[in-house]
């Protein structure tokens, strides 16, 4: 998926990592640090030098609490800073949820928007569709003066999706093109540290919705809580760790205070793929009990998938039944994708799939013949293979309704690692209907 910001262009199946630059007296972490120009160019530079795609500057705290500063006093802080940081060829994102400071700063030569606020103003919905910056639409219960007072949830994953698809949608209505929209699920921006890891455990749910997702994790209170480290600046390590298992879940932009060490951790992310699931023969007699045993049999394939070394199961999509493909004579198939990270390589990880296809009563006398269990590395992130043994991507996926449709469930604009879009549009065969 490719995230759009003015002049620049960002590959998110890696991480892009976003260094934070508060010009600021009063940040929770590092107020003050770079409050002078100097000071905030070479803070700036060292953190591109680090490996920083994007600078985020902000010129207003929006720390629990925080009291407001002038739009006039806002842009003080923060006008020069970002014209001579985006004259130096960086790409530079303004913090800010005031219309007319945004305004400022695109002029000036600022590729993102980076609006906590969640572009609740019309205002600055204005100035998103009136320029080409890309956009980080954040959740926030509240304002930063009263988000921390209780805030309140019946599901915390379900209403910030929600909330974030609404205003992401939002802004395409009045024009903005969707490329050019990342979401910002918010953790600690009115929740609670629980609800804060509730929400950080569950970002492939924000994965699902097919934007590019933001973690922004970087010394926040809830992992002061979580790993018992009061100190804020003593969290990096922590913080780092945080952005690995986000960007392990999906998350491709990562906004830290501390780039060296989490551009170090963001090493170790390991490359994802696709595994397609199918089933057509049932280990029971009854045919009432047919399809829920097709569904069993993918369950205990998927578990043990779970167990393949260095991998772990981050996704599955809904359970879809469909017609046979290539030999009509056969019973209905049940499929599934799951989506793993693993440190495997893809022939290890082949042969892994096979023990386990093997494992549950697999033969392979009829070619597309019927089978307890059907076991397809559909995508290896990067990786392109064509040879008797192991072809990726997948020669036939893009024709398969069965497999199309599950994988676009969990990843909506998902790009092969050949550089193709997969898209309903080549469907041949398989139609398949979801029935869980």
């Amino acid at each position: 998926m490719i995230w759009k910001c003015g002049n620049y262009s960002f590959d998110t199946q890696v991480p892009v990592v976003m260094g934070i630059l508060n010009v600021t007296p009063d940040s929770f972490s590092d107020g003050g640090s770079y409050a002078s120009f100097d000071d905030a160019i070479a803070a700036a530079c060292r953190m591109r030098d680090e490996g920083a795609l994007i600078i985020d500057v902000g010129g207003e705290s929006t720390r629990p609490g925080a009291a407001e500063v002038s739009e006039d006093e806002e842009l003080h802080r923060v006008l020069d800073v970002v014209r001579a940081l985006a004259a130096n060829d960086i790409c530079v994102s303004i913090d800010t949820r005031h219309a007319s400071v945004a305004a400022a700063c695109v002029d000036a030569g600022a590729s993102i928007i980076n609006d906590v606020s969640g572009f609740r103003d019309p205002e600055m919905v204005r100035v998103a569709a009136s320029c080409d910056a890309g956009l980080v639409v954040m959740h926030m219960r509240g304002e930063p003066r009263t988000m921390q007072q209780e805030p309140q949830y019946d599901d915390v994953v379900v209403e910030v999706r929600d909330y974030l698809l609404a205003q992401a949608h939002m802004l395409e209505s009045a024009g903005v093109d969707r490329a050019r929209i990342c979401i910002d699920p918010g953790p600690g921006f009115g929740k609670t540290a629980q609800q804060t890891v509730e929400l950080v455990r569950n970002i492939q749910e924000f994965v699902r919705t097919g934007y590019p997702v933001m973690i922004a994790v970087s010394r926040k209170s809830y992992i002061g809580a979580l790993y018992s480290i009061e100190v804020p600046q003593d969290r990096d390590k922590a913080s780092a760790e945080e952005a690995l298992m986000a960007c392990e879940l999906g998350a491709c932009v990562v906004r830290t205070h501390n780039v060296a060490a989490t551009v170090a951790r963001l090493a170790d992310v390991r490359p994802y793929a696709f595994i397609g699931l199918g089933c057509n023969v049932a280990l029971v007699g009854s045919a009432e009990e047919s399809q829920q045993s097709k569904i069993a049999q993918l369950e205990h394939a998927i578990a043990e998938i779970c167990l393949i070394p260095d991998t772990q199961l981050i996704d599955v999509s809904g359970f879809y039944e469909s017609e046979p493909a290539y030999l009509e004579d056969q019973d209905t198939f049940v499929n599934a994708v799951a989506l793993i990270r693993t440190g495997i390589t893809p022939r290890d990880l082949l042969h892994y799939l096979q023990a386990i296809e093997d494992s549950l009563g697999r033969v392979r006398t009829v070619k597309n013949g019927p089978r307890t269990c059907d076991l397809d590395i559909l995508d290896y992130q990067l990786y392109l293979s064509s040879d008797e043994e192991l072809t990726v991507p997948h020669p036939l996926l893009a024709e398969r309704d069965f497999v199309v449709k599950p994988l676009l469930e969990l990843a909506p604009f998902h790009i092969l690692a050949n550089g193709k879009r997969l898209t309903a549009d080549a469907v041949k065969v398989g139609h398949a209907v979801r029935i869980r």
